[in-house]
């Protein structure tokens, strides 16, 4: 409200109110103490050809120009003007020839008689509009995200239990960190024997050399290298690729043993590399389980996400461990991997061993060789960033789609439906705020609200810290 209107504005007459009231609203109508509409002015020439191209609204009550299910509303808003003298903004429906109907935000005012009110209205189309472009925007979104997953899966389809022989070395001495069990049997080696040993140690005499210089000119180059030499065992000659990679702070080798090589295998050994290389590196737990759900294989963000010191201790021992809450999540995943080959996206959570939890979600293939199950591979992505934005209590909006899907089954449909409409009508205000630079006058403009309508919603919802220096709220 004004602080002092007598002062500011006079005794300002019925016309320039009229003209005042007509120029600050889409529609206003003027309606007596029984609801029925004396006088109205449209500010769209569009708005007032779709509601009153023949001027029905005279004489009719503000409650039969309304769909019937926002009628109520209508009524509500005369029994506010009535008591406090300014009734809250409530959105009513017009019903279209066009068909679909017409959303318009309306306030009632008492102007100081008992037989008279003004009732101003804002067309909601824009809003929607916008609205409805902020849907398709997200929904694009969560398209390309489901297209993207999508693809990631099938990659990680590609991780297999190798037949090659494959080693990881530390690239600042030179010791043996893991050793597949193809490279176990070509070196004719046990784990224990071989693990923190020099990969030199395993070559013949003769080799030494050439391969600690390989080692040498792919750290120092960061180009893969390879070649032949043989093995202190048994007197074989392997041929030998190396590549270098990164883990955290670390600079690890990846070695490939072969006893033989031919072109076809070569092109092998390189997809091999890069496989094995994504395997070590990647940010997502990747498991490689027999078919009893015995782990084979994890990577280090397995390791990290478990709480466990090394690779080594996940070994031998069922996922179900760690995955899945209280292991009925597991059991209900596996026999569906079992039955059908693969899962994806199956949310659950991850134990570590001391005690923190994690929600994941998991996608798992069978890996088949020579039509026989070897195994099955999983990826595990920990979700906990994606969902921390997510509600965690009734006053807490969720940010997407995704997240209200979460909620289905937790919160009733009702809650759904109006949280999903909280959702749209904060993402319209902060892009209205963002397209203006912050400038709140504007962005009511542009949204389609008043000042005080707007400051209230930003107070809604949480969006009010940082006012802009000359701006004050409407009352």
């Amino acid at each position: 409200m004004f602080k002092s209107p007598k002062e500011s504005l006079g005794n300002l007459g019925a016309l320039p109110a009229a003209n005042l009231i007509a120029a600050a609203s889409d529609v206003a109508v003027i309606v007596d103490g029984e609801g029925v509409i004396r006088d109205v002015a449209f500010n769209k020439e569009d708005l007032s050809l779709e509601l009153d191209a023949h001027g029905r609204w005279l004489g009719s009550r503000l409650a039969e120009i309304v769909t019937s299910e926002t009628s109520t509303k209508a009524k509500e808003l005369l029994q506010d003007a009535m008591s406090r003298k300014l009734s809250i903004w409530r959105q009513v429906n017009h019903p279209s020839p066009g068909g679909a109907d017409i959303p318009v935000l309306y306030s009632a005012v008492n102007i100081g008689r008992d037989d008279r009110f003004v009732v101003v209205g804002r067309d909601l189309r824009p809003l929607a509009a916008m609205q409805q472009r902020l849907v398709n925007a997200q929904q694009s979104m969560e398209r390309d995200y489901v297209r993207l997953r999508h693809a990631e899966t099938r990659y990680r389809l590609l991780f297999q239990v190798s037949s090659e022989a494959v080693l990881i070395v530390d690239a600042s001495n030179n010791a043996i960190l893991e050793i597949n069990p193809a490279a176990l049997a070509l070196l004719d080696e046990s784990a224990p024997q071989v693990l923190k040993s020099n990969i030199s140690s395993h070559f013949d005499a003769a080799d030494l050399e050439p391969v600690q210089t390989l080692l040498s000119n792919v750290r120092a180059t960061g180009r893969d290298g390879n070649i032949r030499a043989r093995l202190a065992k048994g007197d074989r000659e392997c041929f030998i690729a190396a590549s270098q990679f990164r883990q955290e702070n670390t600079t690890l080798f990846l070695v490939r043993l072969s006893s033989q090589q031919t072109p076809a295998q070569a092109g092998a050994l390189k997809a091999t590399s890069s496989l094995l290389e994504y395997f070590d590196a990647a940010p997502d737990a990747l498991v490689i389980t027999g078919p009893d759900g015995r782990i084979v294989k994890a990577n280090p963000a397995f390791t990290e996400m478990a709480q466990l010191g090394s690779a080594e201790q996940s070994r031998g021992e069922s996922l179900d461990r760690w995955l899945g809450r209280a292991g009925v999540d597991f059991a209900v995943a596996f026999a569906n991997l079992r039955q059908t080959g693969s899962i994806k996206l199956f949310s659950t959570s991850l134990r570590g061993e001391h005690g923190a939890t994690t929600d994941v979600e998991v996608s798992a293939a069978s890996l088949i060789h020579d039509d026989r199950k070897q195994g099955f591979g999983f990826a595990i992505r920990n979700v906990e960033k994606r969902l921390s934005a997510s509600p965690s209590s009734a006053s807490e909006l969720p940010r997407s789609v995704a997240q209200l899907t979460e909620r289905i089954g937790r919160v009733p449909l009702r809650d759904l439906v109006r949280e999903a409409t909280d959702v749209i009508e904060k993402l319209s205000i902060e892009a209205a705020l963002e397209l203006t630079g912050d400038n709140r006058a504007s962005a009511a403009e542009m949204l389609g609200l008043s000042r005080q309508s707007l400051y209230v919603k930003l107070r809604r919802f949480g969006l009010d810290e940082h006012t802009g220096e000359g701006e004050v709220e409407d009352d």
